[in-house]
């Protein structure tokens, strides 16, 4: 499966273009492997370490051949968590961009009417944890007859959480006429058992790169006592003076304290734990992203479905006590053939946890020694510049292809009798606008909102001041986020 370049494969222009402007230049392993298979719509178990590349194996060809026109779901995408299930819906609609995919993501803790309403929309994507997607089945409001392709994102923490059920019983309601693809780091006979028992003649694809870690990171171990740990975090930070950095912590109690440190010491920091309003998990993923801060102090919640180019330190302040969480935290640095470190802190009662990592990695973790006052003191003006200077927004691939997007909000919607194919007749006639200048649209009761690509946002927002749909005028105006 030697291909090189995204033009190898029989792809859209669409596609193609949303892939350039997304930076995806060559295939990586585990893309070369899937997306020829996908497209021949052969069922798939895929073992693959995290940030391989693995969403952008599936979400490619599966954009690909969505069909525009249908309205209902063709595609289910099974998460583990609710942040993993909104980063794979971002990936997809950004692949999808030009194509005017709709993906949806829908879980718990966010209103079910909301989603319920999103759902009457046309939607072509649906990606969701099980037990959200299973209560959806269950009450009517997502609709399966349509359902050619089925994805199991992450099984074997589906497996930790306790989902495989759930997720056996949702396969149970979809039609055995789809594509199955299961996707995970490790391959737990649990797993296997489920994807023998509703898959089709499974192709085995496992990507073993250099083992169960990728090459890419170089990793660290210091050794410390509890009461000292805080100042050594302080220490590597400013020796090391990351761009980018996650600081993991085993506890939201931990979280909390070593946020507290050092946001009081001035660090451009924010933190993530479990205990948090979703509403403001998702702030706080966003903002880093974006760059907002530096550092982000988290729980194992973090370790999966945070996509940042390009985190170049991870540290973990607590050794994890399952062996896969180690896996899953240090692959959030490294990523996309990336460089990257991870420094773990040990302390005398961690010992065995670390034992267990190493006979699970591989390899020994090697150890050094904290860093020496001297080289603290001679760090400290870097630091400090960097600390108080503007932070390099990331190499953020949602702004990327957003940028020459504008979102229009129109004051009217299905209580106006309007339909999408009233927005785009209207607009297309706008001078130096086509219909492909027309993204996403999105109508409900009361209102409608319309993407214009293609940096003719303002063009269309000024024309449709004076311009009537359907007879009826409608105050426009750019959405707010």
């Amino acid at each position: 499966m030697n291909k090189h370049t995204f033009e190898d494969y029989q792809l859209s222009d669409e596609i193609k273009r949303a892939l350039n402007v997304l930076k995806y230049d060559t295939p990586t392993e585990v893309q070369q492997e899937v997306i020829p298979r996908v497209l021949d719509n052969q069922d798939l178990v895929v073992k693959s370490q995290t940030g391989s590349g693995k969403t952008a194996s599936f979400g490619i060809p599966i954009c690909e051949m969505v069909i525009w026109e249908e309205r209902h779901p063709q595609v289910l995408i099974l998460t583990p968590t609710r942040e993993l299930a909104a980063q794979v819906r971002d990936d997809l609609t950004n692949i999808g961009r030009f194509k005017r995919i709709k993906a949806l993501a829908v879980y718990g803790k966010e209103p079910f009417s909301k989603q319920r309403e999103e759902l009457k929309q046309k939607t072509h994507i649906v990606v969701g944890t099980p037990g959200r997607v299973m209560d959806h089945i269950e009450r009517g409001t997502l609709v399966l007859d349509n359902i050619n392709y089925l994805i199991i994102d992450e099984a074997d923490e589906m497996l930790n959480m306790g989902f495989i059920d759930t997720v056996e019983s949702i396969i149970q309601e979809l039609s055995p006429n789809r594509t199955t693809m299961v996707f995970s780091a490790t391959l737990p006979k649990d797993v296997e058992v489920l994807c023998h028992k509703y898959m089709n003649t499974p192709i085995h694809i496992e990507i073993a790169a250099t083992g169960i870690t990728t090459d890419t990171i170089e990793h660290q171990l210091i050794k410390v006592k509890q009461e000292d740990k805080l100042t050594l975090l302080k220490d590597v930070t400013v020796v090391e003076n990351p761009d980018s950095c996650i600081i993991f912590c085993r506890t939201k109690e931990h979280v909390d304290q070593v946020y507290t440190e050092l946001d009081n010491a001035d660090y451009s920091c924010e933190r993530l734990h479990g205990g948090m309003e979703q509403v403001d998990r998702f702030a706080v993923m966003e903002g880093f992203k974006m760059g907002n801060f530096r550092y982000l102090v988290a729980t194992d919640v973090a370790a999966r479905g945070i996509d940042v180019d390009n985190v170049t330190l991870v540290i973990n302040f607590d050794v994890p006590m399952e062996k896969e969480s180690y896996v899953h935290r240090t692959g959030r640095t490294g990523r996309a053939g990336n460089q990257g470190k991870a420094i773990t802190f040990e302390t005398p009662n961690e010992e065995k946890y670390r034992r267990a990592i190493e006979r699970y990695i591989g390899f020994e973790i090697p150890t050094m020694e904290a860093p020496k006052q001297y080289e603290v003191e001679r760090g400290k003006a870097a630091f400090e510049e960097k600390i108080s200077g503007r932070r390099v927004v990331r190499n953020n691939k949602t702004a990327r292809i957003n940028k020459d997007i504008l979102k229009l909000h129109f004051n009217g919607g299905k209580n106006k009798k309007i339909r999408a194919v009233d927005f785009v007749g209207t607009i297309a006639k706008i001078p130096g606008v086509t219909a492909d200048d027309i993204g996403i649209i999105t109508i409900k009761d009361s209102l409608s909102y319309v993407d214009i690509l293609n940096g003719k946002g303002a063009l269309v927002l000024q024309a449709m001041e004076n311009t009537t749909i359907k007879g009826k005028k409608l105050k426009v105006s750019p959405a707010i986020k």
